[in-house]
């Protein structure tokens, strides 16, 4: 900005360079007035030779520019629509300068009021699906967030062998100040997290420190997990669940694609209890169920994420969630059925029953996440919708969760009282998944 401007004048050569020293005498019909204002000015001009030519860069433009470019650079969100209020960035992909991602986040209520811990994934450069674990703490109900810790770190070594880690589970049970996070592990060297074991680490401060502990598995098949862990009764002994499901077809013409329950008595040792059966007309790919309780006194309903069992880049026809149901505690389940009313495009869910009784379902319309669609110009995942259903009713009209015309996928909920629920999320660009986390909260009057 040239001085000039304000008072009026033309610039000349000879004033410019009667301007590069400040308070340099009045220029010609200039009053003392006009003196100061000028010399107030050329205090916040850098001046510079550049070839034969003088320039000049304002400086006080220079840090107006620096300090407002956060509220219009990358940093701003985008306007959103949706029942989730209080939406507020977790973290960010620039924040881990190892990862390509961040992805797939889970919440838990902390052991003291307005605690709350989101956990999630930092994919590592140059891996597909894993990568490192890692949990943000926030004391006043999600408004802020503090630096997340390290639960799970594919750097640490065991022995001659490296790791890396995906989708984190969080679970606290009820009658324990102890909070879990379980996680798959697999050899870094892997082509992908499909051919993952089982293990877990536990914090006893609230989320600021995470101990490692090796599992007795009595299950040796591969898993991914997806969803928390809920607790039942099983033949009157108290049991906890864990959905989890494998893929072993992918890289194995005689393998399967199998929903599965493992089971329990003490968070440590865990078996196989139960697999979700298979419709009789035509086989589905099943994966990423969450279990709540179902409609009856005593029963457990599962609704899993699906896609075409033989070639999973397609979705069903049509893309619909399937669920089964339980009523011995999850020893033995229904074979699977679709959800007429619950759209699933090949993307994670949420299913869950609020204190009340009422169930709700999140999910991402559209179509899957790498096909175009009216609409949809750069494919699915983009809005995310719920519906909602009363103790005994059905299934309410869609519902808008949350919609800012960017990428948002893998929702995971908790009730912290009867109808109030914590949410995050992934979220991204209009073009590009899963570059920060995100969280929000939802109220249903039902």
């Amino acid at each position: 900005m040239d001085e000039s401007r304000g008072s009026g004048r033309v610039p000349t050569n000879q004033t410019r360079d009667r301007e590069m020293v400040a308070g340099e005498g009045c220029l010609p019909s200039e009053n003392k007035e006009t003196k100061k204002r000028r010399n107030t000015i050329t205090r916040f001009t850098i001046s510079y030779d550049s070839m034969t030519k003088r320039k000049k860069t304002p400086l006080l433009m220079l840090l107006l520019t620096a300090f407002l470019r956060p509220a219009y650079g990358s940093e701003t969100e985008p306007q959103h629509r949706g029942d989730v209020t209080d939406v507020r960035v977790i973290r960010r992909l620039d924040k881990h300068p190892l990862a390509s991602r961040i992805w797939q986040p889970v919440i838990i209520q902390g052991t003291k009021e307005k605690h709350l811990i989101a956990a999630f994934g930092a994919q590592v450069n140059g891996k597909k699906d894993m990568g490192d674990i890692v949990a943000s703490v926030s004391k006043n109900d999600g408004d802020s967030w503090e630096e997340p810790v390290s639960i799970f770190d594919h750097r640490d070594r065991q022995g001659t062998i490296q790791f890396a880690y995906a989708n984190p589970v969080l679970y606290r049970a009820p009658d324990q100040h102890v909070i879990w996070c379980y996680a798959m592990r697999c050899q870094i060297s892997f082509r992908n997290s499909e051919e993952s074991q089982l293990t877990a680490a536990f914090t006893a401060d609230n989320g600021r420190s995470w101990t490692p502990v090796e599992l007795a598995m009595h299950y040796a098949g591969p898993l991914i997990l997806n969803a928390s862990i809920v607790k039942s009764v099983i033949n009157g002994e108290p049991r906890y669940l864990l959905p989890a499901h494998r893929n072993t077809l992918a890289a194995d013409p005689r393998g399967s694609r199998d929903h599965f329950i493992l089971s329990s008595t003490s968070l440590l040792e865990w078996k196989l209890e139960a697999f979700i059966p298979q419709p009789t007309e035509a086989r589905v790919f099943l994966h990423e169920g969450n279990i709540a309780d179902g409609d009856r006194p005593g029963e457990l309903k599962i609704v899993m994420r699906t896609a075409d069992y033989d070639d999973s880049s397609l979705t069903t026809s049509p893309p619909r969630a399937y669920s089964s149901v339980s009523i011995d505690g999850g020893q033995t389940w229904s074979e699977a059925r679709p959800e007429p009313e619950l759209h699933n495009a090949k993307s994670k869910g949420y299913f869950g029953r609020s204190g009340r009784g009422t169930h709700i379902y999140v999910y991402n319309d559209g179509p899957p996440q790498r096909d175009k669609a009216p609409g949809f110009p750069n494919g699915g995942r983009t809005s995310l919708r719920y519906k909602i259903k009363p103790a005994g009713g059905e299934w309410s009209e869609e519902k808008t969760f949350y919609h800012a015309g960017i990428k948002n996928s893998y929702p995971t909920l908790i009730e912290v009282a009867p109808g109030d629920f914590r949410c995050v999320w992934d979220s991204g660009t209009a073009s590009r998944p899963r570059t920060h986390i995100q969280f929000g909260k939802l109220k249903i009057s039902r």
